[in-house]
C-alpha cells in the first residue's frame, strides 16, 4: 500500500477545483518530466533552459507575478513572487528543476523521459527528485488563486537549475539578489518521507565535499614487460591513496576529520531509536548481503548524523576486450564526503588535501579538482514554522509526521542561512525508496495529490503565525 491516510481536510471549493483539474494537472506534470534537464551534462544546457521557460510560463498562468528566468552564469534560476497578503508572513520557497543523468539506460523499465503511471507510481527521471515538487507548488498556487482569488501569505519562489551539479552559481545569484529575497523564513521542497512512506519532516541535511583525484606517471602508457618493476603504476598508486583515506571498519582515516562533528545527545539518540527501522529488511530492500559502517552507531545514526567518505567512480588503463599489457599513464577517482552538523566543507577539503599530500607516493604525480561542496544544516523541531508544517501534514495525511535527518545534501539550505539569514523548513513528499539518481525513479501519485493539499493547508497555517 502506498500510504494509510484519512480524508484530507480542505475547503469544498478547493476540493472541487482539484477534482475537476486532475487530468490537466497530470498532463502538466508529465510535460515537465519529458524535458531532459540534466544539469551536469553540457549537451543538455538547452534542455535546462527549456525547463526553466516551461516553469516560468506555468507559474505565470497559475497566478504568480514578477516571473523571470534569471541568468546566473550557468543554468538559469526561475524567480516569481506574489506579495499582496498585507501583515502576513513572507516565505521564500525553493526547489530545483534539474535532474541526474540516466545511466545505466538498459536498467530502465521504460524510457526515462517518457513518463508513465504504473501501479499508482509516476515513473520517470525527476519524478521524485524533484519535479514533483515543482509541479505541486505551482498547482497549490493555482488552486488557491482560482478558488479564493488570493494567497494567504506572501510567497517568493526560487527554482534552481544546478542543484544536481553542486549549485555552483547559486550563491553568487543569492548575494546579488539579497534584497529582493528578504523573507521571514524559507521552505525547501527537496526531501522525502520516511521508510514505509511514513509522513516526515526533515530537520537535518548532510553537507558535501566532492573532488576528483588524478594520478599520473609517464606521459604515455608503458609496456608492462619492458618497464614493469622500474616505474610505479598510477593505478596501483591511486588504489594505495584511496585505501589510506578510510579504514576497513568504515571510519575515515584523515586526521582531524571528526574534530568538529556535533556529538549526539541523549535526546538525539532517543529520536533515532523511536523511528521504525529494521536493519535486515533495509539490507534486503537495497540488495546487499549485509550493512556496513562506522562502529558504535546505529544505521540511522550513520545515515543522518555521521560523516562519510566514498569513492563514486574509479578508472584508468585498458578496459577493452582481450589483453593489453600496459602500465597506464594515468588513473582517476571521484570521491565525495557527506558532512554533518558543525563540519565546514572548506576545512574538510583542506584536511583531505593535506593528508593526500602526506600519503601519496613520490613515484607519481597527482592533482585534485574540486567538483562541488556544501555545508550541512540542522533545523530545530520546535520552531513555529516547522510546527505549522506538522499540523498541515497531519490535517491532510491523517497522521503526525516523524522528524528525520536526511543523509543527502541540499547545499542551498546552508546558503539560505549564511547568505540570507533565513531559517528553513524542509517540506518534501517524495517516497524514501523512490530510486533517486538511479534507474526507474518514481513518485507515489497519492503523495503528489495529497501533498498539493498539504501545501495549501500549510500556507493557511503559516498565515496564522505571528511572523511579521
Amino acid at each position: 500500500m502506498p500510504d494509510a491516510v484519512s480524508k484530507p481536510v480542505v475547503d469544498a471549493a478547493l476540493e472541487r477545483f482539484l477534482d475537476e483539474t486532475k487530468d490537466a494537472r497530470l498532463e502538466s506534470y508529465k510535460a515537465l518530466l519529458r524535458i531532459p534537464s540534466i544539469s551536469g551534462i553540457p549537451a543538455h544546457a538547452a534542455d535546462c533552459r527549456a525547463a526553466a521557460e516551461f516553469i516560468a510560463a506555468d507559474l505565470k498562468t497559475a497566478g504568480m507575478e514578477h516571473v523571470e528566468v534569471s541568468e546566473t552564469g550557468g543554468h538559469p534560476v526561475v524567480y516569481a513572487d506574489w506579495l499582496h497578503a498585507a501583515g502576513k508572513p513572507t516565505v521564500l520557497v525553493y526547489y530545483h528543476y534539474d535532474v541526474q543523468p540516466v545511466d545505466p539506460l538498459d536498467l530502465w523499465e521504460s524510457p526515462p523521459f517518457v513518463p508513465v503511471v504504473k501501479d499508482g507510481k509516476m515513473l520517470a527521471r525527476g519524478a521524485s527528485d524533484c519535479k514533483c515538487h515543482v509541479s505541486m507548488h505551482a498547482r497549490a498556487v493555482e488552486a488557491l488563486m482560482r478558488t479564493r482569488g488570493s494567497l494567504p501569505v506572501n510567497l517568493k519562489f526560487v527554482i534552481e537549475g544546478e542543484e544536481e551539479s553542486s549549485s555552483v552559481h547559486l550563491d553568487g545569484w543569492l548575494k546579488s539578489n539579497r534584497d529582493r529575497l528578504k523573507a521571514d523564513f524559507a521552505v525547501i521542497s527537496d526531501t522525502s518521507f520516511f521508510e514505509g512512506n511514513l509522513p516526515a519532516i526533515t530537520v537535518a541535511l548532510r553537507g558535501l565535499v566532492y573532488f576528483q583525484l588524478d594520478v599520473t606517471g609517464s606521459d604515455v602508457d608503458l609496456h608492462s614487460g619492458v618497464y614493469g618493476g622500474a616505474v610505479d603504476n598510477p593505478a596501483n598508486a591511486l588504489c594505495q591513496i584511496v585505501a589510506a583515506l578510510k579504514g576497513p571498519d568504515g571510519r575515515v582515516s584523515v586526521p582531524g576529520f571528526y574534530d568538529d562533528v556535533a556529538p549526539l545527545t541523549g535526546v538525539d539518540k532517543a529520536a533515532f531509536a523511536a523511528l521504525p527501522f529494521d536493519d535486515a529488511g533495509y539490507a534486503e530492500s537495497i540488495g546487499v548481503p549485509s550493512l556496513h559502517g562506522e562502529p558504535g552507531f546505529t544505521t540511522l545514526e550513520r545515515l543522518g548524523a555521521r560523516p562519510t567518505l566514498d569513492v563514486n567512480g574509479i578508472w584508468g588503463g585498458f578496459e577493452g576486450e582481450g589483453p593489453k599489457t600496459i602500465i597506464p599513464a594515468h588513473a582517476h577517482a571521484k570521491i565525495s564526503c557527506r558532512l554533518v552538523a558543525d563540519q565546514d566543507s572548506e576545512k574538510i577539503f583542506g584536511l583531505i588535501d593535506a593528508y593526500i599530500a602526506q600519503i601519496a607516493p613520490r613515484t607519481v604525480s597527482y592533482s585534485i579538482q574540486r567538483l562541488g561542496d556544501g555545508n550541512p544544516s540542522l533545523t530545530p523541531i520546535d520552531t513555529p514554522a516547522t510546527q505549522a508544517a506538522a499540523r498541515a501534514i497531519e490535517a491532510t495525511f491523517g497522521v503526525a509526521p516523524l522528524y528525520i535527518r536526511e543523509g543527502g545534501s541540499v547545499p542551498v539550505c546552508a546558503s539560505f542561512e549564511s547568505i540570507l539569514g533565513l531559517t528553513t523548513v524542509l517540506l518534501g513528499f517524495a517516497p524514501a525508496d523512490g530510486n533517486f539518481h538511479a534507474p526507474n525513479e518514481w513518485m507515489w501519485m497519492s503523495n503528489y495529490e495529497t501533498g498539493i493539499k498539504t501545501i495549501v493547508s500549510y500556507w493557511d497555517e503559516v498565515a496564522k503565525l505571528g511572523i511579521k
